[in-house]
């Protein structure tokens, strides 16, 4: 009888130890897949930061269109600046400043047009790959938006957002760390999940991991 119980006690103090493990690996698991979904997700922002500002360069605003970003990038261009030579101290002393210095030729400044996908990411760059959340499985979109903001002083600002919900990026992991974080965000007042821009404020195109 000492023996089976001694047996019994072994197996619990194992069951014990595992759950005990577990309850401290789950956090640092969820952790390590949150960064690898987090990294990914800010560099497609970033991206898609880069394609809205390309795209407002040449039509001084944004667009809350998927279809006609992706187009912008892949059939229309962007004008660029190319330049030869560069202003010396020999000039500078000359008092020839640039603008002088491109008059007289000592300086070659014109402008191309070029493929905007070209120009903003190179010309391998999947410019169709810009409106999906970088997870596993199924493909899910970025929520897109653009709109004017009208300042005090009744200046209009060009802004846009693009936005992905924890519940999206975080999909299939953890759902109560994942509903935990989501609470702990709305307590601090915080957007749910990644996010880029503003429609409802103007901050400079930022991330909310920036």
């Amino acid at each position: 009888m000492k023996t089976v119980l001694q047996i019994l006690l072994s197996i619990v103090a194992i069951v014990l130890t595992f759950f005990i493990y577990k309850s401290i690996q789950r956090p640092i698991e969820f952790d390590k897949a949150k960064k690898v979904r987090y990294d990914a997700t800010i560099e497609r922002l970033k991206d898609i930061r880069k394609a809205e500002l390309a795209y407002k360069s040449m039509n001084g605003r944004f667009t809350g269109s998927w279809d006609t970003l992706i187009n912008f990038l892949e059939n229309e261009s962007v004008v660029t600046v190319r330049k030869i030579g560069e202003l010396t101290d020999s000039m500078m002393e000359a008092g020839i400043n640039e603008k002088k210095a491109i008059q007289l030729g000592l300086i070659i400044s014109d402008s191309l047009r070029v493929n905007a996908k070209e120009a903003t990411f190179g010309k391998e760059y999947d410019a169709k790959s810009l409106r999906f959340i970088p997870i596993p499985g199924e493909p899910a979109e970025f929520t897109l938006g653009a709109t004017v903001i009208m300042t005090g002083s009744g200046i209009g600002v060009p802004v846009f957002e693009a936005r992905g919900h924890n519940n999206v990026i975080l999909r299939d992991l953890d759902r109560q760390l994942v509903i935990n974080l989501n609470d702990t965000r709305r307590t601090n007042e915080k957007y749910p999940g990644l996010k880029v821009g503003s429609l409802t404020e103007t901050i400079n195109n930022a991330g909310n991991w920036e």
